[in-house]
């Protein structure tokens, strides 16, 4: 709900402060007052396209704020919350700029925004609507919107959107899967033949390192066998080791004459006996592991070739070699599953589609119902608006299917007995689209909680009984939340809740435009003007007065 707004060197106007309450605020005044130009100001911090040259001339900038009310359930705190805007007390605050040389600057509640978030929050905010309202009745885009509003169908749509949303999955996959055999039987002659070699040769994780590092060593065997046998001969038995046992078998004769002295040299030939054992075994072990048969090193030497080959055919590693295969048979397994996998995932899109088609069925028998209670509730409000030979006619029809359901929804209008339906923007003349639309906003229950919605001379063409039915319309509304009425009628007018004349005063170099707040007295003086023009008479003041009660 629109609490305040403050205007700063906007357009003619200098610097004007409005404090709006609850139910219908009417905006009156002469042509050319001044009354656009607050609804422009209005449009401007709400973010809404409009005049490009507003700042008041002489001034380096125009500036408006405006404060807003929003209820604990309103629609604008989720915007807010996705912009991670704050809100305190239930109150937010826009504030805009515009310099002169054209730049706009937006806040909300003093956190700067992009134009793009503050139209998303204006949109849950304020409604305009008019005789050339392009965003509602006019528009056939939101008519389906309209009609699920009136038949209460949110819990429907959003079952809806549930199963479009499972349909999607399954055809998704259905088609994903459909396109990896579709591949896989592009390349299955490949595929098997792969496997097939993969399979025969069976290579190990790490077994091309060890192969190279056996078959480089069996290469350099015979380099430096010979060399081993010589040192294994030298530390044998007709060698060092001999040797050895020769003399501490001498030693070991005489050590008891030489009282001791033999001692540690016959112990050290015997350590030196136990070394040579040592290194004769290492040795011989060594000897052993370089005797190969010939032919071992043609295996080693083409197996080593094999998987070298595989690796770079494949373009993978050696060591990569074994998940390779596993992918190769993952993708022949898809070829080979692929028509219980198929058969599986039709069943699940069958599943999907027969409920995302029950509930779309269920959608358009409840569309189909309500759009005859909606024609039914929009005869009884047209007849008081003098409206009673018209015929409003909801067609719902079929369209493509979305989340949404598969119905289109158009609002078509007949003004004449015998006439065709049409358009209803094809149709109804100003005056008529008017009050088709405020009948429309009657059906549809009204505003949304804290929605602030603004008619703009919607009851132009219109006067008499006619204009005064289209007041009480608008104070039945204005009942369940806030609407500002800009009106030139004096029925209109003597039904508000809350009044205010916008004037206009010219000096020697410029003009000013103002908004006045009424009391009583003012109100019946304003709606005698509109009754009798700018002599004001007692009888027109009387007649103001009667309209009032």
């Amino acid at each position: 709900m629109l609490r305040h707004i403050d205007i700063r060197d906007m357009l003619i106007i200098d610097r004007l402060e409005l404090s709006f309450q609850p139910g219908l605020n009417v905006l009156t005044g002469e042509t050319g007052a001044g009354k656009s130009i607050l609804l422009d100001s209005l449009g401007f911090v709400l973010g809404w396209r409009g005049r490009a040259e507003l700042v008041r001339a002489g001034a380096e900038q125009g500036e408006v704020t405006a404060a807003f009310d929003l209820p604990a359930k309103h629609a604008g705190r989720a915007v807010l919350d996705e912009a991670g805007i704050e809100i305190e007390d239930g109150e937010v605050i826009l504030r805009r700029i515009n310099t002169r040389d054209g730049r706009k600057t937006a806040w909300i509640n003093d956190r700067r925004v992009s134009g793009d978030v503050l139209r998303k929050l204006s949109e849950t905010l304020v409604e305009l609507h008019g005789q050339h309202d392009d965003r509602g009745l006019l528009n056939p885009r939101g008519h389906r919107d309209m009609l699920d509003e009136f038949a209460t169908l949110a819990p429907d749509i959003a079952k809806s959107r549930v199963s479009w949303r499972a349909l999607s999955v399954a055809f998704k996959a259905l088609m994903a899967a459909e396109a990896r055999i579709a591949e896989a039987r592009a390349e299955e002659d490949y595929l098997r033949h792969a496997v097939e070699e993969l399979d025969k040769l069976m290579p190990e994780p790490g077994e091309e390192a060890t192969l190279d590092t056996r078959r480089r060593m069996m290469q350099a065997a015979e380099k430096i066998r010979a060399d081993i046998i010589k040192a294994s001969e030298a530390i044998g038995l007709h060698g060092a080791d001999g040797m050895v046992s020769d003399a501490t078998r001498w030693l070991g004769g005489v050590t008891d004459k030489a009282d001791g002295a033999l001692d540690e040299p016959l112990a050290a030939l015997e350590r030196a006996a136990l070394a040579l054992d040592e290194a004769g075994q290492g040795v011989a072990r060594c000897l052993d592991h370089l005797s190969f048969n010939p032919s071992e090193l043609e295996d080693v030497e083409e197996r080593l070739f094999a998987i070298r080959g595989l690796a770079r055919k494949h373009s993978v590693t050696p060591d990569e070699l074994g998940n390779f295969a596993n992918d190769l048979r993952g993708r022949l397994a898809i070829l080979d599953g692929s028509a219980n996998d198929l058969m599986s995932l039709e069943g699940d899109l069958q599943t999907a589609q027969a409920a995302y088609d029950a509930g779309a069925d269920r959608l358009r028998a409840k569309r189909v119902k309500a759009a005859k209670a909606l024609d039914k509730a929009m005869a009884a409000e047209l007849a008081p608006l003098k409206m009673e030979r018209a015929v409003f006619i909801t067609e719902v029809t079929d369209t493509d299917a979305g989340p949404d359901g598969r119905d289109d929804v158009s609002f078509t209008v007949a003004t004449n007995p015998g006439a065709p339906a049409g358009p209803i923007n094809k149709i109804a003349s100003g005056g008529e689209l008017s009050r088709f639309l405020l009948a429309l906003k009657v059906c549809l229950t009204a505003t949304d909680a804290g929605l602030t919605m603004i008619f703009d001379e919607i009851d132009r063409g219109v006067g008499g009984a006619t204009a005064d039915a289209v007041g009480r319309r608008l104070a039945e509304l204005a009942a369940q939340g806030q609407i500002l009425v800009v009106t030139h009628s004096p029925q209109v007018a003597a039904l508000g809740g809350h009044h205010w004349r916008v004037e206009k005063h010219q000096t020697k170099d410029r003009t000013i435009s103002t908004v006045v707040p009424l009391d009583t007295d003012a109100r019946v003086d304003e709606i005698a003007r509109m009754l009798s023009g700018d002599t004001i008479t007692d009888a027109a003041r009387e007649a103001a007065r009667a309209l009032m009660l």
